[in-house]
């Protein structure tokens, strides 16, 4: 039974599900910021997980790079899984530019944030969602 850590569902939308990962949109707007939590109940650690799950892990943090790129051009892609705040296992897969607010340091801890509008937020996910299928 998987369930989502409630900071995770209180500071991100829903994107979609893929066959391993629930893909979240970061409610932030300063970058295209996706999360990816892993659907399997207790998971904490990447090495932890079953080798086939890792591997899954692995196609879908490529498979959701490349959608951030394709959409949004950024000049880097940082990706990581920190879990210092929220013992879940999630990863952020992160589009970065030169110039942005917080660049080259990283986002976290940053102090830069800007929620989405509604109606914003919403067209993002289903069109976060349509470029995701549409690699599969």
């Amino acid at each position: 039974m998987f369930s989502l850590n409630e900071r995770l569902q209180a500071d991100t939308y829903h994107v979609t599900d893929l066959a391993l990962c629930r893909v979240l949109l970061m409610n932030n707007r300063l970058w295209p910021w996706l999360i990816l939590v892993p659907m399997r109940e207790g998971g904490v650690e990447i090495h932890r997980l079953e080798e086939v799950d890792q591997l899954m892990l692995m196609r879908e943090i490529a498979q959701a790079s490349r959608v951030v790129e394709r959409l949004f051009a950024p000049d880097k892609m940082n990706v990581g899984a920190l879990g210092n705040m929220v013992p879940q296992l999630h990863i952020h897969v992160i589009g970065r530019t030169r110039g942005d607010p917080a660049w080259p340091g990283p986002v976290w801890g940053s102090g830069h944030a800007e929620p989405y509008e509604p109606e914003a937020a919403a067209a993002l996910v289903q069109r976060l969602a349509d470029a995701l299928h549409a690699e599969e």
